[in-house]
């Protein structure tokens, strides 16, 4: 049977019972969402000396990274152009040239001890910059990366509304011990979906200009039990097959043409991990989906294991050195590129992304392209930063408009759908979570609207904790 589907008429509406919440926390600075910006915005305002709680909806932390196993992390360097390599075999990009780390601060922490603990392999030229590592570790790492901070938190809390009117004062959470409220002083919304911010009835916008169609989801797994030097003799035999971390079309082809696989996306497309015969699949593809509506999300999740099995097998029966392998793990839930854009006090555009545009209130900065996934089916937009340069982004871009006691993080921050599909890499909404948890803790310290924090004090704070923001 397919999914529910949204009804084109409702059967009837409900009145609802009036109900009560308990009040089971007052804090300086609440931090909704668990994922990279959540992690940063957490570490980040208790860091700058404020009490801080974090909620997350699921029971473990790391959000896209580990809820969606998306891995690795994106390249965080500056970039030089290189040629893709034909017949590379390292299953990590090949395309990046030298470069040099423009975000560190938690990101480089988390990194470390990533690293430290055999979760990670250290980006390099060699992994193209990515941080190949391992999701099971990184929970860990998350939750002690919290308690050396003091962060409090608190799991299995869904945000589903606030308190206050044009001022947010607390956050109301669906739990299995009934509705909770959690007040603060501020609260920094990184959600990913802006869904603190629009319950407060902040302006947003979603998805691209010309028809409101957002980056297509992906379903991502691993499959273990992959015989490297296997793949390795087919590429060295075929070495226009396959591109670093992509390729394979003839080996496509031949399946389609013998009803094998529909694949939605132009290439297969995975990476190494810190497992030797293990790789992270990156070819699923769910376009014309809302990643904000329950319908859609049902369907997305249907027709993405769908498309995962029909990719195993084809791996499987198809490409040399996955004859026996297996998948050993898939997302919890499918990958969402992206959805709402709050309307923050600065609109970052493409053209800031590419010319490496540079503001006064910087508080963190990208380098990596701007990478479009097409909206209606096959096909990937690369646009490179300036070669060797990085932009800017602004503290006005985390304070959404008309809207006081609040911040925004990740990938939900101020700014059009292409400069979205470069700030919405895990490293970047990492830093502009330290930044926006460190604008709330200055904004609760001194009694006043995040709309007012001199940009140079959170600038100051960010050097103290050892951001790179130039």
């Amino acid at each position: 049977m397919p999914p529910l589907k949204r009804p084109d008429n409702p059967l009837e509406t409900i009145n609802l019972p009036a109900r009560q919440a308990l009040v089971i926390a007052d804090t300086d600075v609440l931090v909704v969402g668990g994922g990279p910006a959540g992690l940063g915005a957490a570490i980040g305002a208790a860091e700058a000396g404020a009490e801080v709680i974090l909620t997350e909806r699921y029971g473990f932390l790391g959000g896209n990274a580990t809820a969606a196993l998306v891995t690795p992390m994106m390249s965080f360097y500056t970039h030089m152009p290189n040629e893709q390599q034909a017949g590379a075999t390292t299953l990590f990009p090949t395309d990046h040239g030298p470069g040099n780390p423009v975000i560190s601060g938690v990101l480089e922490r988390l990194v470390n001890r990533l690293v430290e603990r055999g979760g990670a392999i250290p980006p390099s030229l060699q992994t193209g910059y990515v941080v190949p590592f391992d999701p099971e570790i990184f929970k860990q790492v998350a939750f002690e990366l919290l308690d050396s901070s003091g962060v409090r938190f608190l799991l299995h809390s869904l945000a589903s509304g606030v308190t206050g009117s044009g001022d947010v004062q607390g956050v109301i959470f669906e739990t299995k011990s009934g509705p909770v409220v959690i007040k603060a002083d501020v609260t920094v919304d990184c959600t990913g979906d802006a869904d603190i911010a629009v319950q407060a009835g902040a302006a947003y916008e979603i998805g691209r200009e010309v028809d409101g169609l957002t980056e297509p989801l992906t379903l991502m797994f691993c499959m273990m039990d992959f015989q490297r030097p296997d793949f390795e003799s087919y590429v060295k035999a075929h070495p226009e097959q396959w591109y670093g971390v992509h390729g394979l079309w003839k080996l496509i082809d031949r399946a389609k043409l013998e009803g094998k696989l529909d694949l939605k996306r132009e290439d297969i497309l995975f990476f190494g991990t810190p497992h030797e015969r293990e790789v992270s699949i990156n070819s699923t593809r769910v376009v014309k989906v809302n990643g904000t509506d329950i319908w859609d999300l049902t369907y997305a999740e249907w027709e993405g294991r769908k498309q995962i099995r029909q990719i195993a097998e084809f791996l499987r029966h198809y490409v040399p050195g996955f004859e026996n392998a297996y998948i050993s793990r898939s997302g919890v839930s499918i990958g969402v590129r992206e959805t709402r854009r709050i309307e923050g006090e600065y609109w970052l555009t493409k053209t800031d992304v590419l010319e490496a545009r540079k503001f006064s209130d910087v508080i963190a900065r990208g380098a990596y392209p701007i990478d479009i996934h097409n909206p209606k089916g096959k096909g990937t937009l690369i646009q490179q930063v300036m070669p060797g340069e990085a932009y800017d982004i602004p503290l006005r871009c985390l304070i959404p408009k008309n809207i006081d006691g609040l911040t925004v993080a990740g990938r939900c921050i101020s700014g059009s759908f292409e400069a979205q599909a470069s700030f919405r890499v895990m490293p970047i909404c990492m830093a502009t979570g330290q930044a926006a948890g460190i604008c709330a803790a200055i904004a609760t310290r001194r009694k006043m609207s995040p709309h007012n924090v001199p940009a140079s004090d959170v600038q100051e704070e960010l050097h103290r904790q050892g951001a790179n923001i130039g």
